[in-house]
């Protein structure tokens, strides 16, 4: 069975306003789209890579700490007063008799006084165990 083919070969001339047309759209769409606000805080976390660490059994949460020294925990912005009690309520919370394990997520320039005072907060909140977030190597697998 044959088709009949209604198509044509194009031998016309391309007309070129609309293509310029798109491109300047496109041009001021990545324009205006630079100069939008992005809700949330910067932080340059880059966990360091080590091997050797094995981790912890125990249940974990997780917080971060700014570069202004801003506590971020439960996604929200925690004064250095209100730290200890939300970790304490964390803490009461926990169905694991063996204890919470905090792991801190600290910005590259955090000095090594605030995380030292996180640490002990944690204890007094009662945190069995405090880490810092690393990165293993790409090639720290070993085959079992």
């Amino acid at each position: 069975m044959k088709f009949q083919r209604q198509a044509k070969i194009f031998r016309g001339q391309l007309d070129v306003a609309p293509f310029a047309a798109i491109f300047f759209l496109m041009l001021c769409f990545f324009m205006m789209g630079s100069l939008l606000y992005t809700p949330g805080i910067t932080m340059q976390v880059t966990p360091p890579v080590a091997d050797g660490f094995a981790g912890t059994d125990n249940p974990t949460i997780t917080m971060a700490i700014t570069a202004s020294g801003q506590f971020l925990f439960d996604n929200q912005i925690v004064e250095e007063t209100d730290l200890k009690s939300a970790l304490q309520k964390k803490v009461a919370a926990a169905p694991n008799l063996k204890g919470l394990t905090l792991v801190v997520i600290p910005d590259k320039s955090v000095s090594y006084e605030v995380l030292t005072k996180v640490r002990s907060l944690a204890g007094d909140a009662g945190i069995s165990e405090v880490l810092e977030a690393v990165r293993p190597s790409a090639y720290s697998m070993k085959a079992k």
